[in-house]
């Protein structure tokens, strides 16, 4: 992307610890983005010790926090943070939380059950007004699509994807024209069929025998064809695998996969690695995510099949909505 004119708005844009290289990459896409700091110390207790630096300095100027909530742990200190920005008589605030960490918690199945995504929407809902408004909060792909409903008036949910990026890789492949796109169940398939609907597509289910759950295809042909999985996250991506193989039966000349966030908890990425130790051998040619989730991308550097499809763009021109 080329650098931006001076007919932007001019943003500072904090970050968190864990989303600095990703900062830095969207500070590259737009000369209009200047990168500001913050001191992320701790007490001996080990409850936060942050200041903010050239707070005086923000007054006015449109400024923008970069978070990353990839654990309970850390998403207090940053909370504190963006409550306090809003607060130093900023022009505005906007939040980028790239991966809505408790999306994939959503529902209540029986009396007890908690919410925590609807918690998590709740506390961004109270983030102080700034005097230029309610804060823009920018998401990608949020899991379930009734969650942009949990927020209060107080914020302003903007919801993006990355599938453009996606769409883009895919039309530089050798084979582009050779291309189908799969969704592991109907869940996906609702969410990015019509982002995608010039692709051939292939619908999988997961059916119930007995007391285990098994990937079947319901729809569509992929014989011949290199079949891209497409879903908004993997966690342990025992789903994928399973999905990976049905296609394979069923033909599919090479399989790979598309997440807007890898979480990977516990090192499950190591699964999907041309170097396993579960027999799949390069079982996906490709394997592509986002840079939502900076922990994951720092692990998988540099192994196949796994290549990082940056948000930095995207994110560039969020932040001048």
């Amino acid at each position: 992307m080329e650098k931006q004119g001076s007919n932007k708005k001019q943003i500072l844009l904090f970050y968190c610890v864990e989303s600095e290289d990703l900062a830095l990459k969207i500070a590259a896409e737009s000369d209009s983005i200047q990168l500001q700091s913050i001191n992320w110390r701790s007490f001996d207790d080990g409850f936060p010790n942050l200041f903010i630096n050239n707070a005086h300095h923000i007054r006015g100027q449109h400024v923008a926090f970069l978070a990353s909530f990839s654990s309970p742990a850390v998403i207090f200190e940053q909370i504190s943070v963006i409550f306090a920005l809003p607060r130093l008589f900023v022009a505005s605030f906007q939040l980028v939380l790239p991966f809505f960490p408790t999306g994939s918690f959503e529902r209540m199945e029986e009396e007890g059950d908690v919410a925590t995504a609807f918690t998590l929407a709740r506390i961004l809902s109270n983030i102080p007004i700034s005097r230029g408004g309610p804060t823009s909060l920018v998401i990608y792909d949020i899991h379930a699509l009734q969650e942009r409903f949990y927020f209060g008036d107080h914020v302003l949910p903007y919801f993006e994807t990355g599938i453009p990026l996606l769409k883009q890789r895919l039309h530089q492949l050798p084979d582009a024209d050779n291309i189908v796109v799969a969704f592991p169940d109907d869940g996906a398939w609702k969410r990015f069929y019509k982002q995608l609907q010039h692709f051939p597509m292939v619908v999988c289910t997961k059916v119930r025998e007995g007391d285990k759950r098994i990937v079947r295809l319901k729809e569509g042909s992929p014989g011949g064809r290199h079949v891209v999985i497409v879903d908004d996250l993997v966690q342990s991506g025992g789903t994928l695998i399973e999905c990976q193989k049905v296609l394979a039966a069923h033909g599919a000349r090479k399989v790979s996969a598309y997440v807007t966030h890898g979480v990977f908890p516990n090192q499950s990425w190591e699964r999907f690695t041309h170097k396993n130790s579960e027999g799949s051998e390069k079982a996906f040619a490709y394997f592509w995510i986002t840079d939502s989730c900076p922990r994951t991308v720092k692990a998988i550097a540099g192994k196949a099949p796994f290549e990082v499809l940056s948000l930095a763009g995207s994110i560039a021109d969020a932040l001048q909505i």
